[in-house]
């Protein structure tokens, strides 16, 4: 929150690269596929493969699903598909049990992993505010790990925001709207729950009050829903802050590779990509959230809450992250679809 003191947004840069995998070697062309059927296909691939995926992404210069798998057989199964196939090293079920090493051995604040298909490793990030000594333990416990993990440094602080699309204000604090949405036929509006864990009366930019806290849940998710209870318009759109605005009919699940754009009320509107899924941040004081949709978008303080979404499907609500929207930066978001499946709220 800007004016609360709470800020946050990270960084954890993603290469994109074919670190222990290979392709089939006799692939077919793979289709070429919207984000959001790439999506759709990865989601039934998987659940045909069961143990034999290890990942997916969207490569969005060659608009084609790429499918990780561990043998020739699963490989085929994805090509027939239509979907390109990556032989790769590790399996899911090592990389998740290399991410329970992490939160058991490597419980470091200012540091974040998340499982990158691109490389099929988890990649650990510490920020400037780990030590010396912090950070020679998370090379001790990542080098433990082989080839499933990997470190990396970012300059910025880990922290979270308050902030996105349209501002809402209380308590002397700062966040932004995410996405309206309605629960019974009444209107209501989601946003960060680290913003609605310190302030529960929310007002617009002009200073009339427009809601109240209906629920918060932070740490462990970031999402909080608010309540209208002002006459005021709640359409489903997302500012702009051109003059126009982006109508939001859904919401969607991230895919790695996907195009995003982000809307806040401090940094306004920004554009990057989905760089990978399922991730953790450690903020601080105990405050660790998991689940994040982790991004190469920048955002700053004020942004927290932010509209994330790709065409007119609502992906994400800012929770924190690094750097800034002058040197660039990066960011985790709340899955919307978690938060609207937690809330028993719809988009519209």
């Amino acid at each position: 929150m800007a004016g609360a003191g709470i800020t946050a947004l990270v960084a954890a840069g993603v290469t994109f690269q074919s670190a222990n995998a290979s392709e089939s070697p006799e692939a077919s062309a793979p289709k070429t596929l919207s984000v959001t059927a790439a999506g759709k296909l990865a989601s039934a691939l998987l659940g045909d493969l069961g143990a034999d995926a290890a990942g997916t992404y969207y490569d969005a210069r060659a608009k084609s699903l790429v499918v990780n798998v561990l043998d020739e057989a699963a490989a085929q199964t994805v090509e027939e598909a239509g979907a390109k196939a990556r032989i790769v090293e590790n399996s899911l079920a090592e990389l998740k049990s290399a991410r329970t090493t992490l939160a058991k051995d490597a419980a470091v604040p200012g540091t974040s992993w998340a499982t990158d298909p691109t490389t099929n490793k988890v990649v650990v990030t510490a920020d400037r505010t780990v030590s010396a000594a912090e950070w020679a333990k998370l090379t001790e416990v990542v080098d433990g790990l082989g080839a499933k993990a990997e470190l990396r440094r970012t300059k910025g602080e880990y922290k979270p925001f308050v902030a996105g699309g349209d501002a809402i204000t209380g308590g002397g604090g700062r966040c932004s709207l995410g996405f309206n949405v309605t629960k019974g036929g009444e209107p209501y509006f989601l946003t960060a729950g680290h913003c609605t864990e310190s302030i529960s009366s929310w007002s617009d930019s002009s200073g009339t009050v427009i809601g109240q806290n209906e629920a918060s849940s932070f740490p462990d998710n970031d999402y909080g829903l608010v309540k209208y209870t002002a006459d005021v318009a709640h359409p489903s759109e997302v500012n702009l802050y051109d003059g126009s605005s982006q109508a939001i009919s859904g919401a969607a699940e991230a895919t790695v590779g996907m195009k995003v754009t982000r809307s806040g009320s401090t940094t306004q509107v920004h554009d990057g990509t989905v760089t990978g899924l399922d991730a953790t941040v450690n903020y601080g004081n105990g405050d660790i959230v998991n689940g994040l949709i982790q991004t190469d978008v920048c955002a700053e303080p004020g942004d927290s809450g932010g509209s994330l979404f790709s065409g007119d499907k609502a992906i994400g609500l800012t929770s924190g992250g690094s750097g800034d929207c002058t040197a660039g930066g990066q960011t985790f978001f709340q899955p919307v679809t978690e938060a609207l499946s937690a809330t028993g709220t719809q988009i519209g």
